[in-house]
């Protein structure tokens, strides 16, 4: 299996379960890494129908996250894995989320998870 990553992705969304929170877009950080199979590997073929296209995936996120709410870290984490795994044709996702300066003296708080086809 090849692991395709994308790092300290920053986007905006609405997410919060309080009211300051849920009146404005918030900064998220996430990481994903997405599972894919090594037997048509663009390592191989150099082509990029082969593998996941990082670029497509951001931008399918920024759009996708600029026009949703969410109440919890866990119901956006568990969106953009379902999200990933339907339209990118992968066979794995982990994806890391966090909320920066929430709280005094803590850079940031979130959830990892991964799920699978």
């Amino acid at each position: 299996m090849d692991i395709i990553f994308i790092d300290d992705f920053r986007v905006q969304t609405r997410i919060g379960i309080y009211p300051r929170e849920q009146a404005v877009s918030q900064t998220v950080e996430m990481s994903l890494q997405m599972g894919v199979s090594s037997t048509a590997s663009a390592g191989a073929s150099d082509d990029i129908r082969d593998t996941i296209d990082y670029a497509k995936v951001v931008e399918r996120l920024r759009e996708d996250l600029g026009s949703t709410q969410f109440g919890l870290l866990e119901k956006l984490a568990e969106h953009v894995s379902t999200l990933v795994l339907e339209e990118f044709r992968c066979a794995w996702v982990r994806v890391s989320v966090a909320k920066l300066g929430m709280m005094p003296g803590v850079r940031r708080v979130g959830v990892i998870i991964e799920r699978s086809t």
